[in-house]
């Protein structure tokens, strides 16, 4: 918590005061390919534009697109050397995400970073195009299916160019905030006692979970490709739409706590880019620097049965 308060650096050098720009200083990403879910704003589009300013060929996956086209234009107004390109991605279909794979392979490019950066938090109860809870089928499944079709993208290029792959799921301190043994499995999408806070908290808790178990089966395989998942902080963004007048009241008397944009998008850059966690794989990082996670989150029974379960959902998803 001090650190936290005090932005002073932990054991990286950095800490939660810490910028995009400040971690990525001096890293050149020229030879770098990364796709960002949910580039087109907050956290995401800072992710872009860092990347795209160390010269990294970013390509922002978004569902609205006149914002990723916006987002591209605002990137190219101060970095008019930037390699941006958009392609439509929605988490919440699994036709949308094969689509924008497939789009993505057509392209022809390397794949080195893959950011799995977007979400949506506290919302209403309802259910995905594929009649999944929003929240796991967005948060979670989405990107679990989409890492799964770039996968031997990112092989390929990790064994032809030798330059190690990363992926990167953003989580939140919210995962310890979850249902009683984490993942409800057998009530993914039951409405009755459906809280959007927990609900939002299990999407998260998944993503750690996903990156440890994607972790665990990549060092079996002896790929050279790193998983891990991030915090970002408390960053007041289009996220907390849904939150109303009491995240107002709690941002108030918490003012202390949160980060702006470029502080929120620090820990994702410093995962994805910084040279010093080279080999460094199935761990969650916040402000910057190794946490532990919760309990729950390094369970590795958990993790598998959380793997076979998003499996099913997808397959069932993919023959309806």
């Amino acid at each position: 918590m001090f650190r936290l308060i005090t932005g002073k650096p932990g054991r990286s050098g950095f800490g939660s005061a810490s910028t995009a720009e400040n971690v990525t200083q001096g890293i050149d990403a020229t030879n770098l390919t990364a796709v960002i879910t949910g580039g087109a704003s907050g956290i995401g589009l800072e992710t872009a534009r860092v990347l795209a300013l160390r010269n990294a060929h970013v390509v922002i996956a978004a569902r609205n697109m006149e914002a990723a086209n916006e987002a591209k234009q605002l990137i190219l107004k101060d970095n008019k050397n930037a390699r941006i390109d958009v392609l439509k991605l929605d988490l919440a279909s699994v036709k949308s995400i094969k689509a924008f794979a497939d789009n993505f392979i057509a392209l022809n490019l390397p794949l080195n970073i893959l950011i799995n950066n977007a979400g949506i938090m506290f919302c209403p109860y309802q259910l995905s195009e594929d009649g999944i809870e929003i929240q796991f089928a967005t948060n979670h499944l989405g990107h679990f299916y989409l890492t799964n079709l770039l996968l031997d993208k990112m092989k390929e290029t990790a064994k032809s160019t030798g330059i190690e792959g990363r992926i990167v799921n953003l989580s939140s301190i919210a995962h310890n905030y979850t249902y009683k043994g984490g993942i409800r499995f057998e009530k993914i999408n039951n409405k009755n006692r459906y809280d959007d806070k927990r609900a939002y908290g299990q999407s998260k808790l998944a993503n750690i979970l996903h990156a440890n178990e994607l972790s665990r089966r990549l060092k079996a395989e002896g790929v050279n490709i790193t998983a891990n998942a991030v915090h970002p902080g408390l960053i007041m963004t289009n996220l907390f739409k849904y939150s109303g007048l009491w995240m107002k009241i709690f941002k108030f008397f918490s003012c202390f706590l949160w980060k702006n944009v470029p502080q929120g998008a620090a820990t994702t850059c410093y995962v994805a880019l910084h040279p010093s966690l080279k080999g460094v794989s199935g761990k969650y990082f916040a402000d910057c620097n190794e946490f532990k996670p919760s309990r729950l989150a390094r369970k590795e029974v958990l993790a598998k049965k959380l793997w076979e379960f998003s499996t099913k959902l997808v397959n069932e998803a993919e023959n309806s």
